[in-house]
């Protein structure tokens, strides 16, 4: 019989993850992997066992190739003619974290059990964090 773990009994820890030198894509899969819970071995797609991850030194994340030039991010206010473009090495410039936190959401699913594994994402474009307390784990991707 197929054993399905239940949120009560989901124990969660938390990982300290180094981008410094990193590459967005392959680490923003890792991370959404770990905050979905598909590294137990009790993986059950309709319950949030991901585990807390805290990324630092997001400032120093790299792409590949032409993409610090050629990579843009769209948003839109709602209004027309209100779509906004914004280079990747403007976004690293301007907010460093937020490059790699659309990546690692975009690779959740979407609804109410996507939107509260994102929220266990802490992301610090510098090397420290507030989180000690809780004691994370390195972890070496």
């Amino acid at each position: 019989m197929t054993y399905l773990e239940k949120p009560a009994d989901v124990k969660e820890t938390w990982h300290l993850v180094d981008a410094e030198g990193k590459t967005l894509g392959r680490l923003a899969a890792r991370v959404a992997g770990i905050l979905r819970g598909k590294h137990r071995p009790t993986f059950t797609p309709n319950v949030d066992l991901g585990d807390h991850v805290v990324i630092v030194n997001a400032e120093k994340i790299r792409v590949t190739g032409n993409k610090a030039n050629d990579k843009v991010y769209y948003r839109h206010s709602g209004y027309p003619g209100g779509i906004h473009a914004t280079k990747f090495k403007d976004m690293q410039a301007k907010h460093p974290t937020r490059a790699l936190e659309k990546a690692v959401k975009g690779m959740l699913p979407k609804g109410p059990l996507g939107y509260a594994m994102v929220k266990k994402l802490k992301v610090y474009a510098g090397a420290t964090h507030p989180h000690t307390a809780q004691q994370p784990k390195v972890l070496e991707l």
